[in-house]
């Protein structure tokens, strides 16, 4: 960042008395000549001389000629509306004075503003304050990067766009750099990207801009993307990322910060929770501006930002409150975009319990995705689509997984949700089987009912091998289940073999259903006790039903062993025909 000195005499500026009650504060200045000019600044009264100040002040000038006071009294002179307050003024006083003073962006702003409201300018002293920081203004701050944005940041919270002397050349200039090859940018700049470090970097990154101009507020940040967005010399991607990054930096994730958008409301009224609330209230306002001024710049190329962007912003649109309009946009471009997602960027936290889970909204994300196959497409992108849904069905079943975890998560809620998804989409079922079984594990008082009412979901002739053989031995699974399972092994079995030989099948699978009948049963009876007798018919008939699958699948089973090895022995004969002859 670059410096101009002024002045070569040493501060003599002083505090000479400070009084906390009133918040009054005396300034003055070494010198031998009394002081006869009171300057009022705010809460600050400073002690100064005619001289140098009305030398340079036209302002000053004015005020002084226009006071009529005794010539043996100090005229007093109220300044309190002066931009930059106390630090501006003191900087302008001291040019006055001839003591060093450094100029920098950081402070120049405060010290343009405050002169040429003092009417430092050329027509009241040559060499004036007004035309060194115009100079400096032009030669050093718009060359400069981190400059420009430093001294547009000021300008801005001071002004806004009222000081379009200083807020458009600023943002001409950090336009005008942003624009640059990459091969051209020679200054210094911000890049922390993760690993970036640690890696030989031979050329710029394309992106090297996005972290200095997330510093700037909100408005400021919109009219230099939109500028830069206008040239239509920069590529969507490069501009999504520059929404990411401030993004990013301004509007933490609800997911990780585990906030509450409702946390105060319990509290007390008492003036220091009132005020608390005043302020986490304010917060969110500026978060929702944020959020909605973020959404409205989001390029609409596809490929602009991710899947895993757009969803990230819809948690932030949950947890303050953001408009109908701008949760229905993120819903809609994040459905589009969801192949790109993974299962923990569906978990959106509700804004009054950050522990539990919007799922509504991702329900909305995955029906405007699977919206998008009602419409004709050419071939290349039905396969593309086709690659997509085979991506979403993986994320959703481990979605699944993760909601199964909440105890407190209704069944009828977690059916309804793996339903979302047609059963022509689902390839396989070893994702929702290891969803429908961890709903199982975290919910043990379910009831039998219900138990087969969840399992049906699983068609077990899209299951694997490995996920068929554990499923079989799961002692979670209803009985119906187990034998629909053996059923599917047995087919796939005799499939297998064709006519050849086939191996005989697992007598395990065949003592599984025995011991699950048996376990049934014993269930049953001790279930007896408590039933009255209107139920005795409708249990035997359940237990019948039982012992009569386990049973016809023992028979079937035992059948297919007789056929293998009937099979067997049918080629063992023919080659040896074969041999004699």
């Amino acid at each position: 960042m670059k410096y101009m000195k002024l002045g070569s005499k040493p501060d003599t500026f002083y505090t000479e008395q400070a009084v906390r009650v009133y918040l009054w504060l005396g300034r003055s200045v070494v010198s031998d000549i009394p002081a006869d000019l009171i300057i009022h600044v705010n809460n600050t009264k400073y002690q100064l001389h005619k001289f140098p100040l009305l030398l340079k002040c036209g302002l000053l000038q004015r005020l002084c000629s226009d006071t009529e006071a005794d010539e043996q009294l100090p005229v007093p002179v109220a300044l309190h509306d002066i931009p930059g307050g106390e630090e501006a003024f003191e900087i302008c006083a001291k040019f006055c004075y001839g003591i060093a003073i450094s100029i920098s962006a950081s402070n120049f702003v405060l010290a343009t503003l405050a002169a040429r409201f003092l009417r430092m300018t050329e027509h009241v002293a040559k060499a004036n304050l007004v035309s060194k920081l115009d100079t400096f203004f032009e030669s050093c701050v718009l060359h400069g990067w981190r400059d420009s944005i430093a001294a547009l940041q000021a300008a801005w919270r001071i002004s806004g766009w009222s000081e379009s002397r200083i807020v458009q050349p600023c943002v001409d200039s950090i336009v005008e750099k942003i624009l640059l090859p990459p091969s051209q940018v020679a200054w210094s700049y911000t890049y922390t990207r993760p690993g970036y470090a640690k890696r030989p970097h031979q050329s710029v990154p394309k992106d090297w801009w996005t972290e200095d101009i997330s510093e700037l507020d909100i408005e400021v940040f919109r009219s230099v993307v939109s500028t830069v967005r206008a040239t239509r010399m920069l590529p969507s991607p490069l501009i999504g990322e520059a929404l990411h990054v401030y993004a990013c930096k301004h509007l933490p994730d609800p997911l990780y910060t585990g906030g509450s958008a409702n946390g105060h409301a319990s509290q007390s009224q008492s003036s220091s929770f009132t005020a608390a609330a005043a302020a986490a209230e304010e917060a969110l306002a500026k978060q929702r501006r944020v959020l909605e001024t973020v959404v409205t710049m989001i390029p609409g190329d596809v490929g602009s930002v991710t899947g895993r962007f757009l969803l990230r912003l819809l948690r932030v649109a949950n947890y303050v409150g953001a408009s109908s309009s701008t949760r229905a946009q993120l819903i809609r471009q994040a459905g589009s975009q969801l192949d790109e997602a993974k299962a923990v960027d569906l978990l959106i936290p509700l804004p009054s319990d950050a522990q539990a889970y919007d799922v509504g909204a991702a329900e909305a994300v995955l029906e405007h995705f699977l919206a998008q196959f009602q419409r004709p497409a050419a071939p290349d992108e039905r396969r593309r689509m086709s690659v997509a849904m085979e991506k979403v069905v993986r994320i959703f079943d481990e979605y699944l997984k993760t909601i199964a975890l909440d105890s407190e998560f209704p069944i009828g809620k977690f059916i309804d949700l793996a339903e979302c998804l047609p059963g022509i989409a689902r390839s396989d079922h070893d994702g929702l089987y290891r969803a429908v079984d961890t709903y199982l594990k975290e919910h043990p008082d379910l009831s039998k009912a219900d138990r087969k009412r969840l399992c049906r979901l699983i068609d077990c002739r899209k299951l694997s091998p490995d996920v068929r053989a554990q499923a079989v031995s799961n002692d979670r699974m209803p009985l119906r289940t187990i034998v629909q399972l053996l059923f599917v092994e047995q087919e796939r079995t005799i499939g297998a073999g064709g006519s050849h030989s086939v191996a005989p099948p697992d007598r395990a699978s065949v003592d599984a259903v025995s011991r699950l009948t048996a376990t049934g049963r014993e269930d049953e009876a001790a279930a007896m006790d408590h039933r009255s007798d209107v139920h005795r018919p409708r249990r035997a008939g359940h237990e019948e039903r039982a012992q009569g699958d386990a049973a016809a699948m023992t028979r079937s089973l035992s059948a297919s062993t007789k056929t293998a090895a009937r099979k067997d022995r049918a080629v063992e004969e023919r080659g040896s025909r074969l041999r004699n002859k």
